[in-house]
């Protein structure tokens, strides 16, 4: 028994119970959590944003140590370190033959499995796929890759999403350029890893937007030059800072309408818009038919950074062991499993910026 934060059904609170945990049978690997990173797509889950399979373990940003391996299994060994992968691809459907492994067309198909249950005997699904928010978690094989040299177990968890996503918005969807004025909407964990991301491509200006002033110092730090108070006036002054024109690049990762919409008025004409964010169904972003032709702006979606775990950790790893990617920066709180639902409330309430479960 391992003790897991679960989601009861959409709407409910988590609820810490212990959870039976099987050994990983074929083609599947057990691990120990060494920390898990609350995202706000972990509240989307929750709340009914995104939809999930329910009594689940939610949580898909972690790393740990394989304590067993199923029959199959040869990339990882007992002791390794790994990262978890959320959305692993299947290397066969036609997004992964052309490349795009990051729409893989069955990289959540394992989250209506059942994957454990509680000491009462209830089915429990993982929610995204890895079930992070528990002590032990046990994952299909290529839901894990090894941790890359140099990289603290504890740090390593973080690379499973927002570092990815952010890096990914920035140098895959984006393809910033050195020199790109760049806004990020959004001072979250993700949004903190697209500045510090928007650094390493060697943009400028770099203009961080929050609803927090508090986020001020947290986002010049990660890499921000200027920093905005979101507002009416937020496109305007966007274009203040950037001689009239606005950013070639907006960067938006809250996921609200209004902020989509903001993010791509700031946009200079030609630029480009990404939308990082989760917004749920009812958020209905609307354009003319003529602005759409007059500023020839392009506005692109953004899954998982657009990114190939197994290609771009060792790129990020390289950053890291460089010092231009500080995995700490990050996180502004340490946690137990407990304390998951106050790190939802100071998300809703736009609070700090990565919350950690550390066990």
């Amino acid at each position: 028994m391992v003790r897991a934060a679960v989601l009861p059904a959409v709407g409910s609170p988590l609820e810490l119970v212990e959870i039976d945990l099987p050994e990983p049978g074929p083609g599947q690997v057990r691990v120990k959590l060494a920390a898990a990173g609350v995202c706000h797509s972990d509240l989307s889950l929750s709340n009914g944003t995104m939809r999930v399979p329910t009594p689940c373990v939610l949580g898909h940003e972690g790393a740990g140590t394989v304590l067993a391996v199923g029959e199959g299994v040869d990339h990882v060994s007992v002791g390794d370190g790994v990262v978890l992968n959320w959305a692993p691809s299947c290397g066969s459907c036609h997004h992964c033959a052309i490349g795009e492994v990051w729409l893989c067309a069955s990289a959540l198909s394992g989250a209506a499995n059942v994957y454990a249950r509680t000491a009462d005997g209830k089915d429990l699904h993982p929610g995204l796929n890895v079930a992070a928010f528990a002590e032990e978690t046990v994952v299909a094989a290529n839901c894990v890759l090894p941790v890359p040299d140099g990289v603290p177990l504890t740090d390593a968890a973080l690379l499973g999403c927002a570092v990815l996503t952010g890096y990914g918005a920035v140098h895959h969807s984006a393809r910033v350029r050195e020199g790109e004025s760049v806004a990020v909407y959004g001072v979250g964990g993700v949004g903190l890893a697209t500045l510090q991301s928007a650094r390493i491509a060697g943009a400028g200006p770099v203009i961080a937007v929050d609803v927090t002033p508090e986020k001020e110092e947290l986002a010049r730090a990660a890499g921000a030059t200027e920093f905005v108070l979101a507002s009416d006036t937020t496109a305007n002054e966007i274009r203040k800072l950037t001689e009239g024109r606005g950013v070639d690049v907006a960067v938006e990762c809250v996921g609200r309408a209004s902020t989509i919409r903001t993010a791509w008025d700031s946009t200079r004409r030609g630029g480009r818009t990404t939308v990082v964010g989760i917004g749920g169904k009812d958020q209905q972003v609307t354009f003319s038919a003529l602005e759409l032709f007059h500023w020839g702006r392009t506005l692109a979606g953004c899954v998982y950074g657009n990114c190939d775990p197994a290609a771009d950790l060792p790129v990020l790893a390289e950053h890291i062991r460089a010092g231009r990617l500080d995995l700490s920066a990050l996180v502004t709180e340490h946690i137990g499993l407990d304390g998951i639902p106050a790190a939802f409330e100071n998300m809703i309430a736009g609070k700090g910026g990565r919350a950690l479960v550390v066990f």
